[in-house]
């Protein structure tokens, strides 16, 4: 197989899966990553000697996680330190309105119990229980599969699927749904974010975003060292299965012959020949031509038409990495901090591109965990404050960071906490900073926002529409999120290996494995 060689473009998880998949299954596999650093979007910003992680925080979804490292010959917990949250958040509406959330269904049934009344409790039971049918109908038709069509969908599903998302309301919004499960609208606040853990709106989210409930009950980790901790010890493997990676490396242009991918072409005029490229970046970057296709027109043909459809992009964020005191509020690991009309937050960000004011506030305390101790002074944050994605239009203006950071503390006071920060302690991140990092996306950090129930076939999959180039990220199927654009990786590597007739295909490809000790690819008939 090491006749064989593939050139990953980009180094976020999804490049970084695809890369160690393919070389541990013997692959030669060259990995190019314009950054300092491999990760992509997990990076940590420093203030004073202190990492702290400033994109994901934490990962879900291990069995993604323990199929890639089965496959590289080890497993998840012998190469990194993970660590269970048992709060999955705090959440707090005002100095006396907190609720915990935890990866146990009955704690937090109790919790919300004891925080909004027992029939509240009851239909939160009951939304589990439906978020929990959602991911089961779609595991294996959706997420673990590749790009999924209204045939595939239907087959995969079944008579028992279909009707299970029938009830969830296929059509429906998961705002809209939300107000069936909920009367307290406290609680259709809180569950209707998850919307935007795919960059997106609850009111035009789909309601099958709910599954990412049962995501979450599922089990979420933290890793000692931070995120970027994971991308290390991807590249760590791929070394050691024989994969080269190359950093501060550029590519200018993807290269083909009568046709077919067949290398690329860097920056500073180097080329290198492959028999495949797995394409690790926003598929905006080869509409929009930031990394060209050498044939004339086939960037068009293949991806259609460059389009600048503001409507259409994810959410992107300001966010402010922080090393300081806090007092006051009892944070944990994950919090968010609640105003009070949380539509209009969604109306200023998708309808007028603004900041919202006052905004939700995610404030990740690295340095937490659960209810224990914090004996420190000062602890790392991460505070996150949703923003459209408009980095490539122009930057915030400082009185308008001012005025939506100013609102976010006052909203943070007003629940308890304060933060003792300065100047010095604090770096801000726009919208236009993150566009500046992934190139074409104006600071998107999903690709495309999910929005209504078609969404999940508007994606593109691995296999792409030109031969030889594969797709991989979060702009691609099956989404964002950091095990999502894993599997994208994953999903790459497998149909690649197909294609190369280097694995038996009699279908569509199909991410198995559970845990650790099962296969952790397979193409299959789904």
């Amino acid at each position: 197989m090491a006749d064989h060689h593939v050139i990953v473009v980009g180094g976020g998880i999804g490049g970084l899966a695809s890369a160690l998949e393919l070389s541990a299954a013997g692959l030669r596999v060259t990995l190019l990553e314009r950054g300092p650093t491999i990760g992509g979007k997990l990076h940590q910003r420093d203030i004073r000697g202190f990492g702290i992680d400033s994109g994901p925080t934490v990962f879900t979804m291990r069995w993604v996680f323990d199929g890639l490292m089965a496959c590289a010959g080890t497993r998840l917990e012998d190469e990194l330190k993970i660590r269970p949250l048992n709060i999955l958040a705090r959440h707090a509406w005002g100095p006396s309105e907190r609720l915990d959330l935890y990866a146990d269904l009955h704690q937090s049934a109790l919790a919300v119990s004891r925080f909004a009344g027992s029939a509240e409790a009851s239909r939160f039971i009951n939304f589990c229980e439906q978020a929990r049918a959602a991911y089961q109908a779609l595991e294996a038709a959706a997420i673990r599969a590749e790009r999924p069509t209204f045939l595939s969908m239907h087959q995969d599903l079944g008579v028992h699927g279909l009707k299970t998302l029938w009830r969830l309301g296929l059509f429906k919004t998961l705002w809209q749904s939300l107000d069936k499960h909920f009367k307290d609208p406290r609680l259709h606040q809180l569950f209707s974010r998850y919307a935007t853990y795919c960059g997106s709106s609850p009111l035009q989210a789909p309601a099958t975003l709910m599954l990412i409930a049962d995501v979450e009950m599922q089990g979420v980790w933290t890793i000692e060292g931070g995120m970027t901790a994971l991308a290390q010890s991807i590249g760590r493997l791929m070394n050691r299965h024989g994969a080269t990676i190359r950093t501060q490396t550029d590519v200018r242009s993807i290269s083909m012959r009568d046709g077919r991918i067949c290398g690329v072409v860097l920056a500073d005029g180097e080329a290198l020949s492959a028999d495949a490229v797995i394409f690790n970046g926003d598929v905006a970057a080869l509409r929009q031509g930031d990394v060209t296709l050498s044939e004339p027109g086939a960037a068009r043909r293949a991806f259609g038409k460059a389009k600048d459809d503001l409507t259409k992009r994810s959410l992107s964020a300001l966010t402010l990495s922080i090393h300081a005191p806090t007092t006051g509020f009892p944070l944990t690991y994950h919090n968010l901090f609640f105003p009070r009309h949380y539509a209009a937050e969604f109306d200023a960000i998708f309808n007028r591109q603004c900041l919202p004011i006052p905004p939700t506030v995610y404030v990740c305390a690295q340095d937490r965990h659960d209810d224990d101790p914090f004996a420190g002074e000062a602890e790392r944050l991460l505070l996150l404050i949703n923003a459209p994605a408009i980095g490539d239009r122009r930057d915030f203006k400082p009185p308008e960071i001012q005025a939506c950071t100013d609102a976010a503390y006052a909203l943070m006071q007003d629940c308890g906490l304060t933060i003792r920060n300065d100047p010095r302690s604090t770096i801000v991140t726009t919208p236009a900073t993150f566009h500046q990092r992934f190139p074409c996306t104006g600071g998107a950090l999903y690709g495309h926002a999910t929005h209504g129930w078609m969404s999940v076939f508007s994606r593109l999959g691995a296999s792409s529409p030109i031969p030889g180039l594969y797709l991989a990220g979060g702009s691609v199927h099956p989404g964002p999120g950091v095990p999502m654009a894993a599997l994208s990786g994953r999903l790459a590597a497998a149909t690649l290996m197909g294609h190369l007739g280097l694995t038996r295909r009699s279908g569509r490809v199909v991410i198995s494995g559970g845990t650790s000790t099962r296969s952790a690819t397979t193409a299959h008939s789904a």
